[in-house]
């Protein structure tokens, strides 16, 4: 009823009652199929099944069997994709072997076409070949196998880190914000303002001293959240005073220093050229064929940026994004191949031994039927075994090892190694970063994490380092329910046994070694029926592998354990984590926790237990907040920016800049940098004046908004109307419409006009005009003061038009209409103007 995303609806909304089913079926004619005693009579539809067809990426020619087909079949064929996406790729697999098709949209082209073959975009199953007519259906079953036929989740468009950071939907009354042009504020809510007929709604901000700043909801991309200090020690500004002023330009001429910096530092990469990697297409498509799964929108995005990094002839320094089980290692998998197949050695760093052996595992299963020498290099190897690996990288007989922190000491020799894979970069220590930054500059480095540190979000923020983002999760996978609880035992014991009874296995995290024996007493008392297993970082070698292979094997259904399992244990039975005296843990980690359950389509929980409420400090419960409110999976990255906002920002390239980015919020520092970076490498010396406040603002006195009965939630609205008034080109209002016609239905008519009016700002910005308005006698045009219009077309187009056009001062024009006009007249008026003053091509 109030979430179109999971509406609460009766059941008579849902099913049909009997009675009315059988008098809705008694109406339509029936066929009916019945057998007869005795006789082999029936009717024969000609139908018959396809031979096997399936694509071979190990063959010279995948689609052999294919060709073959459709060579010897003497009737129309039809190939069916499941999405535009999926019909390019094959209409691309099938081009490589000369194979003709012809694109269709609907039943009826196909019966026209005068091609044999044709190539379209169709749900079906299964195909299927008939006799009379000569006719056959290919789906992409019999192409790909089953692998294709997975729950597809609807994608969201690419997943942008500035965009996330920017994002308004998790804003709260009271929380700060920033106005580009008034400061530091505080929201207090969306308000709607009904002005004769016209209502409109608008942002309200309150500054110091009481005043009151209300900001229309088209205007709402001068406005971002406040980053870079606890919201209790954010400024606030007052407003009209020079406060503001002075903060944007003292961190105007900070963003200029830093900017030269971080071009110092690209022409420093730029100077040191790296290995451009190339391997064959067909060796590549026959190492991802192998991959059980479809790869989602982001994780290809990902995948496709890492392959341009490893072709090109710049080290590569990428950051990849995404929350545990959303596919980073796949990832990382294909960039190793593609670096081992190019001659290269590569290097998996990890921080903990139990991943090392875990990622061994993975690489050694995927590259089997490569010839490719993989070792790992951990506390669980011999001595005897260590000496042989290292000797291995030396020569260069070892093309992957995977380790921990041993890999960076200083005996370790390698004869080629190419490309160095960081995985959760914030678990190793100050020393251990240097030694990995020192690699930058000569070999590619990709990192992968679930949740970046502040520092490590700073240096992809900023263009120092590439930044790909992993949001969607796999199909049918369930968000993580997170509790915060004060430690209770009966809760305890119901958590335990709810999960047990069903089948599933529990972590129950205690992470002091001195007294887990003790807990453990405690816990078999208080859950007899459990099967509980300790497992700690202090237990040798073989005894810890021993216990965690007992718990993957559900010899145990509880394991009391320290945070070994951060990182590395993937027992998909296992839903359900408790961690005792959550509130000493880092944000980043109790995320990596948590992400230990709900690897599978079971709903997982997680219980966070503190101690009585006045013992927890304050930043403690902040972390615990942001943890439990953030469930949504895909939920890192947003956790990354409440650690940097609880943390403060830190440094990118020194500590000097880390107040400027507390005074005016980390958004606006982000783009005053952006900005700041393009003006220097076009020769132009960065100005104070921020590129975004001078977009067009539009008053056409038409209803322009997102009616709350179209969206009731008031944070979603402010988010979507963050997300139009920040659309960049027709191209994103576009797909912002699609993405509101499949979340909440057609669009009325108010939203529809929201639209038209940011898509005419689009428009107008590019030409400087500050603002466009109704007035009595028509619309009014005003220009800023520098605008790319060539004065002699304005007079020009007032010369042959004057009846139309009309100047107003030094920098506004008028176009004359009757009072009486409708929109569409307005809308198209100005678009007949803007598009005489934009400059010859």
């Amino acid at each position: 009823r109030y979430d179109r995303q999971r509406p609460i609806l009766p059941p008579e909304s849902l099913f049909v009652p009997v009675d009315e089913f059988n008098q809705q079926i008694n109406r339509r004619e029936s066929i009916v199929l019945a057998g007869l005693e005795g006789a082999a009579q029936g009717h024969d539809f000609s139908g018959k099944p396809l031979p096997p067809l399936a694509i071979d990426h190990k063959l010279a020619n995948p689609a052999a069997r294919l060709q073959e087909y459709l060579d010897a079949f003497d009737g129309k064929l039809l190939l069916c994709a499941e999405s535009a996406g999926r019909r390019e790729a094959l209409k691309e697999l099938l081009g490589r072997q000369d194979t003709r098709l012809a694109l269709i949209d609907s039943w009826q082209e196909f019966t026209h076409a005068d091609a044999n073959a044709c190539l379209t975009i169709a749900p079906v199953s299964t195909g299927f070949a008939l006799a009379d007519p000569a006719l056959a259906i290919i789906t992409e079953t019999e192409l790909f196998g089953e692998q294709v036929r997975q729950v597809r989740r609807r994608e969201e468009p690419g997943i942008n880190a500035e965009d996330l950071i920017r994002n308004l939907a998790e804003l709260h009354i009271d929380d700060p914000v920033v106005h580009i042009e008034q400061g530091v504020g505080r929201y207090r809510g969306l308000e709607k303002i009904v002005t004769g007929d016209l209502a409109a709604e608008y942002m309200v901000l309150e500054y110091q001293g009481g005043d009151k700043l209300y900001v229309p909801v088209h205007a709402l991309h001068q406005i971002s959240r406040y980053s870079g200090a606890p919201p209790e020690i954010a400024p606030w500004h007052k407003l009209g005073s020079e406060q503001w002023q002075k903060a944007r330009k003292k961190a105007q001429e900070k963003v200029r220093d830093v900017a030269a910096e971080l071009l110092d530092v690209y022409a420093r990469r730029a100077a040191h050229p790296g290995v451009s990697f190339e391997v064959a297409p067909t060796d590549y498509e026959k190492f991802i064929a192998d991959f059980p799964f479809e790869t989602t929108d982001d994780q290809e995005n990902a995948i496709q940026a890492v392959v341009t990094d490893l072709r090109s002839d710049q080290p590569m320094d990428r950051l990849v994004c995404g929350d545990v089980g959303f596919g980073k290692t796949e990832v990382a998998l294909r960039a190793a191949f593609i670096a081992a197949q190019s001659g290269k050695q590569v290097a998996l760093l990890v921080p903990t031994t139990l991943l090392a052996e875990q990622h061994y595992e993975t690489f050694t299963d995927r590259f089997a039927d490569w010839p490719m020498q993989i070792e790992s290099l951990s506390r669980f190897r011999t001595g005897k075994e260590q000496k042989q690996v290292l000797e291995g990288l030396k020569s260069g007989r070892v093309d992957i090892v995977i380790g921990t922190h041993k890999l960076i000491q200083g005996d370790v020799k390698f004869k080629q190694l190419g490309l160095v894979i960081i995985d959760e970069e914030h678990r190793f220590g100050v020393r251990q970063k240097e030694q990995l930054k020192a690699l930058r500059a000569e070999v590619d480095v990709l990192t992968l994490t679930a949740t970046p540190i502040p520092r490590t979000l700073n240096m992809s923020m900023s263009g120092m380092r590439e930044l790909s983002i992993i949001a969607t999760p796999p199909a049918r996978r369930l968000s993580v329910k997170t509790f915060v609880r004060e430690f209770n035992r009966p809760l305890i014991r119901e958590a335990i046994l709810r999960e047990t009874l069903r089948g599933g296995q529990v972590y129950f995290l205690h992470n002091q070694v001195d007294s887990i024996e003790r807990i453990a007493g405690e816990l078999r008392e208080l859950v007899p029926e459990a099967r509980i297993l300790v497992a700690h970082g202090q237990m040798r070698e073989r005894e810890l592998e021993q216990a965690m292979r007992d718990f993957y094997h559900q010899r145990f259904n509880v394991l009391l354990c320290t945070t070994i399992i951060e990182t590395g244990i993937d027992i998909p039975n296992a839903n359900t984590i408790i961690i005792n005296r959550a509130d000493r843990f880092g944000l980043a980690q109790l995320h990596q926790l948590r992400g230990r359950v709900g690897r599978s389509h079971h709903q997982a929980y997680a219980y966070l237990m503190t101690p009585e409420h006045r013992s927890v400090t304050a930043d403690a419960r902040k972390r615990l907040d942001a943890i439990a409110s953030l469930e949504d999976l895909g939920a890192g990255f947003t956790l990354a920016t409440h650690d940097l906002e609880i943390r403060g920002a830190g440094e990118l390239l020194g500590d000097e800049q880390s107040g400027q980015i507390q005074s005016v919020g980390f958004s606006l520092y982000m783009e005053m940098l952006e900005n700041a970076v393009t003006a220097l490498k076009e020769g132009k010396e960065p100005s104070l004046q921020h590129s975004l406040s001078r977009q067009t603002e539009i008053d056409l006195g038409i209803p322009a908004l997102i009616p709350d009965d179209y969206v009731p939630d008031i944070s979603m609205r402010l988010s979507l109307y963050k997300r139009i008034a920040g659309a960049r080109s027709d191209q994103d209002l576009d797909r912002l419409k699609v993405e509101f016609i499949d979340r909440f239905g057609l669009l009325p008519d108010v939203l529809k006009n929201l639209f038209l009016v940011t898509g005419l700002k689009i428009l107008a910005t590019p030409l400087a005009i500050a603002k466009i308005d109704r007035i009595h006698s028509g619309l009014r045009f005003r220009f800023q003061q520098e605008t790319p219009v060539d004065p002699a077309t304005i007079i020009g187009l007032i010369q042959r038009q004057p009846w139309r056009y009309k100047l107003s001062g030094a920098n506004e024009i008028r176009i004359l209409l009757d009072e009486e006009v409708p929109m569409e007249t307005l809308l198209a008026e100005s678009e007949k103007l803007i598009a005489s003053l934009l400059p010859a091509a």
